[in-house]
C-alpha cells in the first residue's frame, strides 16, 4: 500500500491578508488518491472521514489550484453546508414586524428548553395496550398501515438510522424501540467495540461529537424570529417506528423495529457535508438497512465549481453495503414546490442517480401534492403523506403543529414528515422478506404503489405509498 503522504509547498501559503489572515479558514473535503493512506498540509487541520476522504481546514487563501495538482488528491470540493427542508421562521417582513409589535405589548414567558442532553435511559418494561393517539395519523390510514400489520409490524432486527437533529431518546413512545448498541458496554469510558466512537450506546452526535444524540430545539420565539429546529428527528423518528400497542401515545409505520439516533444537524437546523458522511457511514457500518433522511439542499452551488462528491460517494457506500437510502425529495424555492428533473437548484441528495436512493414528495389528507412538494417524473419515485402530520414531539408530546403563538401558527409539513413513511415501510417490507436485497425492496415499494391523479407524470411510480398492497407484493 502506498503510504505517500502530501505535503504542500509553504510557498502556496501565502498570507496576503497579514497575520490576521491566518484566522480565516476554508473547510474542504478532500479524496485522495487511490493508495494514498495519509495526508499532511502544513498549517492546517485534517480529519480523516472515510477511507479516502478526509476533512480539511486551512488558511482560505491556499491556492486550491495547486492543491489540486497534487499527485496524492483525486478531488478538492467544499464541505458543503446541509440544513433541513423545513424553516418555520417568519419570512415576510410585515409579519415579523406585527409579531415584535405583539410582543413589545405583552411580552410572554420563556419557555424551557433544554441546553443539555439527558442521561440514556435503560430499556424499559413492556407494555401493552391500544395506541389511543393513533386515530389521529391520518397519514398511517392513508397508507393502510393496519392492513399491512396483518402481515408483519417489524422484526426487532430491521434497524432504520433516523439521521437527523437528534431524537428525544427519553420519549415513552420511542425509548422501547431505541437500537441498542450490542457491543458497547454503557458508560465505562471505553470504546468496546473499536469503532472510533466510545459509548455509543444509542447512536452518536456527530455535530456534537458525543454519545447523547438528543434532539435539542431552539426557543419557540427564536424560531419564528431565527428559524432553527423544533424537534424535528423526533417528530420524524416517531412517523418511522414509534412503538406500537404500548398503550401510549401513536405507533409509527413499523411500530417493532429499532430506531438509530444518529445526529448531525444541530438545534438551528444546520450541519455539514462531514458530519453527514460520518453519520451515513456509521449507520450503515452498525447494521441499519434503511436510512431515513429529511435533509438537504436546493443544489449544489455552481459558483463553487465542485459537486457534492464526497456524499454522492457515501452514498453509493451505502448501496454496495446494501443499505436503501430514503431521500426528502425538497420544499421547493420559499415554500413552492418545483420539478426536480429541470430545475437549476433540484434538491439534494434526493436528486442524485445513486440506484439506492427512494426520493418521496409530499402529499395531503386528499391525496394532493402539497404545494410546497418538489417532484420530478425521473428524479422522484413516490408520494407519501406529508401535510399537518402528527408524530412524537421533544419532552413526551405528541401534535400536528409545529408552533401556535400569537396567531403565528405553523404545522408538520413537508418531505422531511413524508420520508420516514416510506422508511417505515420500507422496513415492514424488509422484516416480512429479510432474504431480499435493497433493490427487491425498492422495487416492491414502487411497484404496489397505488396511483393517485395528482401524481401522474410527477413521479416515477405515478402513484403514492400503499403500504397494504406492498405487504402482499
Amino acid at each position: 500500500m502506498n503510504k505517500m503522504a502530501a505535503y504542500i509547498s509553504s510557498a502556496i501559503l501565502v498570507f496576503a491578508l497579514g497575520a490576521k489572515a491566518q484566522h480565516k479558514t476554508q473547510d474542504l473535503l478532500i479524496k485522495l488518491a487511490p493508495g494514498v493512506v495519509e495526508f499532511e498540509l502544513p498549517g492546517a487541520k485534517v480529519e480523516k472521514i472515510t477511507e479516502n476522504w478526509v476533512r480539511v481546514q486551512a488558511p482560505r487563501n491556499l491556492n486550491l489550484v495547486h492543491l489540486a495538482k497534487n499527485p496524492a488528491i483525486e478531488y478538492v470540493q467544499p464541505n458543503f453546508k446541509i440544513k433541513l427542508p423545513e424553516d418555520y421562521s417568519i419570512q415576510d417582513s410585515l409579519r415579523r414586524a406585527a409579531l415584535a409589535k405583539m410582543l413589545r405589548r405583552n411580552p410572554p414567558e420563556r419557555f424551557a428548553v433544554p441546553t443539555d442532553n439527558p442521561a440514556i435511559p435503560d430499556a424499559p418494561q413492556a407494555t401493552t395496550g391500544p395506541d389511543p393517539l393513533f386515530p389521529k395519523q391520518w397519514g398511517m390510514l392513508n397508507i393502510g398501515v393496519e392492513e399491512a400489520w396483518k402481515v408483519t409490524k417489524g422484526s426487532q432486527d430491521m434497524i432504520v438510522a433516523v439521521l437527523d437533529t437528534g431524537v428525544d431518546y427519553t420519549h415513552e413512545d420511542l425509548v422501547a424501540n431505541l437500537w441498542r448498541n450490542p457491543k458497547e458496554i454503557p458508560n465505562n469510558g471505553i470504546d468496546d467495540d473499536g469503532n472510533g466512537y466510545i459509548d455509543d450506546v444509542i447512536g452518536w452526535d456527530f455535530a456534537a461529537n458525543d454519545n447523547k444524540p438528543y434532539d435539542l430545539t431552539m426557543e419557540p420565539l427564536d424560531i419564528l424570529f431565527k428559524g432553527g429546529n423544533p424537534g424535528h428527528g423526533t417528530h420524524c423518528a416517531g412517523n418511522v417506528a414509534a412503538r406500537g400497542d404500548n398503550g401510549k401515545g401513536i405507533a409509527g409505520a413499523a411500530p417493532n423495529v429499532k430506531i438509530m439516533a444518529l445526529r448531525f444537524l444541530s438545534e438551528k437546523g444546520e450541519g455539514t457535508t462531514a458530519d453527514a458522511i460520518k453519520a451515513i457511514k456509521y449507520a450503515v457500518d452498525n447494521g441499519a438497512k434503511v436510512l431515513s433522511n429529511s435533509w438537504g439542499s436546493e443544489g449544489e452551488d455552481p459558483n463553487d465549481g465542485a459537486e457534492n462528491k464526497a456524499l454522492r460517494d457515501v452514498i453509493q457506500y451505502a448501496q454496495d453495503k446494501g443499505a436503501l437510502f430514503i431521500a426528502a425529495a425538497g420544499n421547493g424555492h420559499s415554500g413552492v414546490g418545483y420539478n426536480n428533473d429541470t430545475d437549476a437548484k433540484p434538491g439534494y441528495p434526493a436528486s442524485y442517480t445513486n440506484e439506492n436512493i427512494i426520493s418521496v414528495a409530499a402529499i395531503d389528507s386528499k391525496d394532493q401534492l402539497g404545494s410546497f412538494s418538489n417532484w420530478g417524473p425521473t428524479t422522484v419515485d413516490i408520494g407519501a403523506p406529508g401535510v399537518q402530520i402528527f408524530s412524537t414531539m421533544v419532552d413526551n408530546k405528541y401534535s400536528d403543529v409545529v408552533i401556535d403563538l400569537y396567531g403565528f401558527k405553523a404545522y408538520w409539513d413537508g418531505t422531511s414528515m413524508a420520508t420516514p413513511h416510506v422508511a417505515g415501510a420500507a422496513a415492514l417490507y424488509w422484516s416480512a422478506h429479510p432474504e431480499k436485497a435493497w433493490q427487491d425492496v425498492k422495487a416492491a415499494i414502487l411497484g404496489s404503489a397505488k396511483k393517485v391523479d395528482s401524481l401522474q407524470g410527477k413521479v416515477v411510480s405515478d402513484g403514492k405509498l400503499d403500504a397494504a398492497a406492498l405487504l402482499k407484493f
